[in-house]
């Protein structure tokens, strides 16, 4: 029994053998729990400032729309150039808002204008360093490491998702809302050490794309040619519209359909996401990922999704929603690592940018 767990283990960690992935992981979980920290602290203030959900949701769209409108060209400049150097300038500029940001609301000289100012220029720098950091992970392992580390990377973004919003209401009630900017400016640090300490020698880096016209419509073209890319897709469309909707639905099934209050969605959605981080650290032991298997997370996704329909109490609710959070992830995680490993390496960019894109644009849609 030991010697099966000790196996498991192994086969379900196996790229932290790898130093560069090690050193990437660590200070991306730092970063992704100080993303989390500012996400909760920039709503709170939002409220605090205005009290409407409006501005609320204004300040999601200027946080969300550059990656809409930028995407493409970013996934393209992610093929064009050095991955690692175009982290660390995206990584330093959020860094700078962050702390921006912190100063203002310390120094009492926010406005809610300052904020979507902010919240903009954050998505912008955002929109540049989503399909580089995406595809940085195939440069840091073998091929036949890719869908381990991408699902282990899915792992360690729901960790963050727990503990990100635990320790911004520590900070928020002890220390104030502005120093969970503080601490999230703080964190950048961690990634930008980690970039520096990755060994390039020891980087499986692909080669850098030409430039030339048209190649953002070639990029389109090259994932509408393949049919397993074309397929990938046109799943993520439909699912992620349909499906990816939690943060609406939940709050209202926890208060309106279950007769609960705020501790009762905290409640779902921790339980949900702990599903997600299971969910995730399982498919990282299958050594391969294909089209099928994405079909199947979908099928579970849905007799999850009614099951959590059908809950008539909060405890059912979220064990149910738990298998809906482990299928979910496993859908994400497999397209992901469907996508990177079916694409050629001077495509990578902009095919993980449409991957962005579409899960970006559709789950407000569906929302």
């Amino acid at each position: 029994m030991t010697e099966r767990l000790r196996g498991a283990t192994r086969d379900t960690f196996r790229s932290f053998e790898v130093r560069n992935f090690r050193v990437f992981f660590a200070g991306q979980g730092l970063s992704q729990i100080g993303t989390w920290l500012q996400l909760i602290a920039q709503a709170l203030l939002v409220l605090r400032l205005t009290g409407s959900g409006v501005d609320l949701g204004i300040t999601t769209g200027f946080q969300f729309l550059p990656v809409l409108i930028f995407g493409s060209w970013a996934g393209l400049l992610a093929d064009r150039t050095d991955k690692r150097r175009l982290m660390m300038i995206s990584q330093s500029l959020m860094m700078l808002f962050a702390f921006v940001l912190g100063w203002a609301v310390l120094a009492d000289r926010i406005t809610v204008g300052g904020v979507y100012l902010l919240a903009a220029l954050t998505g912008t720098a955002n929109a540049f360093d989503n399909p580089a950091r995406r595809v940085m992970i195939t440069e840091l392992v073998p091929s036949e490491l890719t869908a381990n580390a991408v699902s282990l990377v899915s792992a360690m973004i729901t960790g963050a998702r727990v503990i990100g919003p635990a320790v911004a209401g520590v900070l928020v009630a002890t220390v104030g809302i502005g120093w969970c900017f503080i601490v999230n400016g703080i964190s950048f640090l961690a990634v930008l050490y980690a970039l520096k300490m990755l060994d390039p020698d020891r980087l499986y880096a692909a080669p850098r794309a030409p430039k030339g016209k048209g190649q953002v419509r070639e990029g389109l073209r090259y994932v509408w040619r393949s049919a397993d890319l074309r397929l990938t897709v046109t799943m993520m469309a439909v699912v992620a519209t349909m499906s990816f909707n939690w943060q609406v639905l939940l709050p209202l099934l926890a208060e309106h359909e279950l007769g609960g209050n705020e501790t009762t969605y905290a409640f779902i959605t921790t339980v949900f996401s702990v599903g997600s981080l299971i969910g995730s650290l399982s498919i990282a032991r299958r050594p391969t990922l294909s089209n099928s298997f994405l079909a199947s997370s979908c099928i579970a996704l849905g007799f999850a999704s009614a099951a959590v329909a059908l809950a008539p109490t909060p405890v059912s609710a979220a064990v149910t929603g738990a298998f809906a959070g482990a299928a979910g992830i496993a859908f994400l995680s497999g397209s992901m690592a469907v996508m990177q490993l079916g694409s050629a390496p001077a495509m990578r960019g902009r095919v993980m940018a449409l991957y962005t894109i579409l899960f970006l644009g559709s789950t407000p849609i569906g929302g």
